[in-house]
């Protein structure tokens, strides 16, 4: 498997042949022809009210250099834009918010990847009405 980004001979990030200058000098709609087709089309479609106003307050808290005041949303399908890049967003996993710092690796991918709405199953020993066979507990 191939990725889109890379780091250059003096270790600079590159995405698609692009630094993150370039990309967060671009508008919104230069980047998403850079993007995968499921972003990209998300975005040529029109993104949601509540994702614009995500993004105007992203763009906000970089101009007021608060990127370290975490920005909460719901939103875990909003694509991640080079202009997120360094700032720390609380996504919402179904029951807590939780904390997602953005990197240039990140472009590309959406907001809700880096956060998982399910636990690890852990199972306990077998309770009342249980079959016969279920109900076996090896001893230590």
């Amino acid at each position: 498997m191939s990725t889109d980004y890379q780091t250059g001979r003096e270790g600079e990030f590159t995405y698609r042949g692009h630094t993150l200058e370039e990309l967060q000098d671009m508008s919104v709609e230069e980047v998403a022809e850079l993007l995968p087709a499921r972003q990209r089309r998300s975005i040529e479609r029109g993104l949601s009210v509540q994702k614009q106003k995500l993004l105007e307050d992203a763009r906000e808290a970089e101009a007021e250099e608060t990127a370290n005041d975490p920005l909460r949303t719901h939103l875990r399908d909003m694509p991640v834009l080079p202009e997120m890049v360094g700032l720390t967003f609380e996504v919402y996993t179904g029951q807590s918010f939780e904390r997602v710092e953005v990197e240039p690796e990140m472009i590309g991918h959406y907001l809700g990847e880096f956060q998982l709405t399910r636990k690890e199953v852990e199972h306990g020993q077998a309770g009342i009405g249980a079959t016969r066979s279920s109900k076996f507990v090896p001893l230590k």
